[in-house]
């Protein structure tokens, strides 16, 4: 009976030596994440939806990681072309395998699979592009890009003689209805009797489609285009028709010189560097970023000699007022295309509003279905 009970309290006493020792290495995980990581421990991970040579949306996404890597000196690793789909969840797997421990997932696609992978990896940090949802270790970020789009939408306004501008969307989901809309409001406010029209391609990145969809535009009266799309397809349309064109994500001045005048651009580099550095001190911690002009996460490129006369004063004068807040893009009164009154005289559209964006403003045509 003795040794039974003498055996009894040895196991207890080992029991008690291995929670003792299982806490202390957790305590020691928490302390070790609290105090950071030194460049060599962090390996950082990119999921582009497209081709890095696309020359717009993953072209700026890699700029900004190859900034991050200048800057911080970390190690990264990126996988193209990813599918907005289950195979998503494979590739970020992979990237963990891989040793990564920061991930960034750019399209708004990946969400749901990069939400279930952060579950059950929560030592790894997640970092989602347009999305909304959000874990503990995984957060959200995009830029106010509506407030370029205003800007770039002055100079089609300024330009177009036909007052009929095209917009070629990539999906009708609420990121690219925003953009439409605050590009027709730009135009609104220097040409009234300007129309923009959308064509929807149903994808990201496909120059022929693209560019097809703006050659349609063009052929209903277009003069200038427009576009949400990864690629400058149809600015090289409106070259070849002799029109103008707006690009987006990067400066595209090259792709297309005889119709280019601007791009409403993108600038990763410094908010990637700002979420590692956050990582490396220990400060890190999910949240939801949505970030202005006053940021440089956004602005706009260059006018080149293609711009309409005036557009550098009056774009100046507009970034000023709506950096200042005396410009409120979305603030009423705002009619929807069958003249409703969807925000009234004195409201303002709220984030969450803005980010469920599924209507157009009077002006627009074109079809939204996804509702």
């Amino acid at each position: 009976m003795m040794k039974k009970i003498s055996l009894l309290l040895v196991l207890v006493m080992l029991l008690s030596i291995f929670m003792v020792g299982c806490d202390n290495k957790q305590e020691e995980d928490k302390n070790q994440e609290k105090a950071g990581l030194s460049k060599e421990d962090i390996k950082v991970g990119f999921i582009y939806v497209g081709p890095i040579g696309d020359g717009g949306y993953t072209y700026a996404h890699d700029q900004g990681r190859l900034y991050l890597e200048e800057k911080l000196g970390v190690e990264t690793i990126y996988a193209e072309s990813v599918e907005e789909g289950p195979g998503c969840e494979k590739v970020l797997n992979d990237m963990i395998d891989q040793g990564c421990n920061v991930i960034f997932a750019t399209s708004y696609g990946f969400m749901d699979y990069v939400e279930k992978v952060s579950k059950s990896n929560p030592e790894v940090k997640f970092l989602h592009c347009s999305g909304y949802k959000m874990t503990e270790n995984m957060g959200n970020y995009f830029g106010r890009m509506y407030e370029a789009r205003y800007l770039s939408g002055i100079v089609a306004g300024l330009k177009t003689e036909s007052n009929e501008i095209g917009f070629v969307g990539a999906f009708d989901i609420p990121e690219v209805v925003r953009a439409i809309n605050a590009f027709t409001l730009g135009v609104q406010s220097v040409n009234p009797d300007a129309v923009v029209k959308v064509k929807w391609t149903n994808t990201w990145y496909d120059p022929t489609k693209e560019k097809e969809a703006a050659i349609a535009l063009l052929d209903e009266g277009a003069d200038v285009i427009a576009q949400h799309q990864d690629t400058a397809g149809p600015q090289q349309a409106a070259e070849e028709r002799n029109a103008f064109s707006i690009g987006y994500n990067t400066d595209m001045k090259e792709k297309a010189p005889k119709a280019y005048m601007t791009s409403a651009v993108w600038n990763w580099g410094p908010y990637y560097v700002d979420q590692v550095q956050k990582v490396m001190d220990g400060t890190w911690s999910a949240e939801s970023y949505w970030g202005s002009m006053n940021d440089d996460i956004i602005g706009l490129a260059p006018l080149t000699e293609n711009a309409p006369e005036g557009a550098k004063e009056a774009i100046e004068k507009a970034k000023a007022d709506i950096l200042s807040g005396k410009t409120k893009i979305f603030a009423g009164p705002l009619v929807d295309q069958e003249g409703e009154v969807k925000v009234k005289e004195g409201a303002e559209m709220t984030d969450q509003e803005l980010l469920e964006f599924n209507w157009f403003i009077k002006g627009i045509e074109g079809k939204i279905e996804t509702k």
